[in-house]
């Protein structure tokens, strides 16, 4: 069983709340249910708008606001994004399967609020279940950085510091529960070392810590991590899917640096209320692959480490149960709970 000394930095109150896709099977497409508005051929008519279950200037907001704006021309109107977060995305993802199933009202899926939190958190308020699968947007890598100050340039002088100086590292994350708490506990084990985990609210917050060497590593998405390491804020050590990222082509995998069984990436998706019409989650899902295909958009997400990767709705399906078991047998290895 893992156990983090977490710190809880004066300045920024902690209250909350992330390997190669797996083949994909079957999931059957899921009944209308009675009392549903019926689907309209010229829908939608009105705005849909796109809960973020995360808190605004994190990466599941930057990734949701990126994605809403492309979504807002092949659906022929304005995708308004709502943040709704707590919990890890929990209470956000928890609102959108309670709205009514007519498409108007979706979510931003990730890898957590549908696979780990249900492993987490003795409750999340619903089930993956409670959702029809609608597109799966991208993978991500996730990056290990440093301040430009910092000591360490390599993973080896990192870990090699760990195992010399017990508990004295600290790895800040987005919050208990999302990936870069897992990415932190993961490195934790793989390395054998003890390691301070450093929740915040928000990863923007994270980085400003780390940036001025309050903390000493972090770990998340590289969306959200590749514009302060472009602009030298941030010194990359690492990425921890098997190969390296196009956008990185010099940082190494964490594989390369020490620890050849440390591999994890990052998913998200479009997730609609059970029972909503399937020519609307057919118009959504539509959307969504126009987006993915632009060429335009593909490179912006490229440049941020994200590998856009259209989907058919029931490939998705069956990559949100995979991944359901899969990451569920994670975070029971890692011994991780959050209440």
């Amino acid at each position: 069983m893992l156990k983090f000394v977490t710190i809880a930095l004066p300045r920024f109150p902690v209250r909350r709340k992330a390997c190669k896709l797996l083949a994909f099977g079957l999931f059957s497409s899921a009944l209308l249910v009675p009392g549903v508005a019926p689907a309209n051929s010229a829908w939608p008519t009105a705005p849909v708008t796109f809960v973020a279950p995360f808190s605004a200037g994190g990466g599941g907001d930057t990734l949701t606001r990126l994605y809403a704006q492309q979504l807002t021309g092949p659906l022929n109107t304005s995708v308004v994004v709502e943040n709704k977060p707590g919990a890890g995305g929990n209470i956000g993802t928890a609102f959108v399967a309670k709205a009514p199933a007519d498409g108007q009202t979706v979510v931003f899926g990730t890898m957590g609020t549908m696979g780990t939190n249900h492993f987490l958190y003795k409750r999340t308020g619903y089930s993956i279940n409670d959702f029809e699968p609608v597109a799966l947007f991208g993978t991500t890598a996730l990056a290990l950085v440093v301040g430009k100050d910092s000591p360490f340039k390599t993973v080896g002088e990192l870990l090699a510091y760990g195992k010399k100086n017990p508990g004295k590292l600290s790895c800040a994350s987005g919050g208990n529960g999302t990936a870069s708490h897992l990415a932190c506990a993961m490195l934790q084990q793989e390395a054998g070392i003890e390691v301070a985990h450093v929740p915040y609210k928000a990863s923007s917050t994270a980085i400003i810590d780390v940036m001025s060497r309050r903390v000493d590593f972090f770990i998340d998405v590289t969306p959200v991590l590749t514009p302060q390491i472009n602009g030298g804020t941030l010194r990359a050590l690492a990425v921890t899917m098997k190969k390296r990222v196009p956008t990185l082509p010099s940082v190494p995998t964490l594989a390369e640096s020490g620890l050849p069984d440390y591999e994890m990436f990052s998913w998200d998706g479009m997730f609609a209320p059970k029972g909503t019409p399937d020519d609307r989650l057919d118009r959504l899902h539509a959307a969504v692959q126009t987006a993915l295909k632009s060429p335009e958009f593909n490179k912006t997400m490229t440049e941020r480490g994200v590998l856009l990767q259209p989907l058919s709705r029931q490939e998705f399906a069956a990559l949100v149960q995979r991944e359901f078991g899969r990451m569920g047998a994670v975070v029971k290895r890692l011994g991780i709970t959050i209440d």
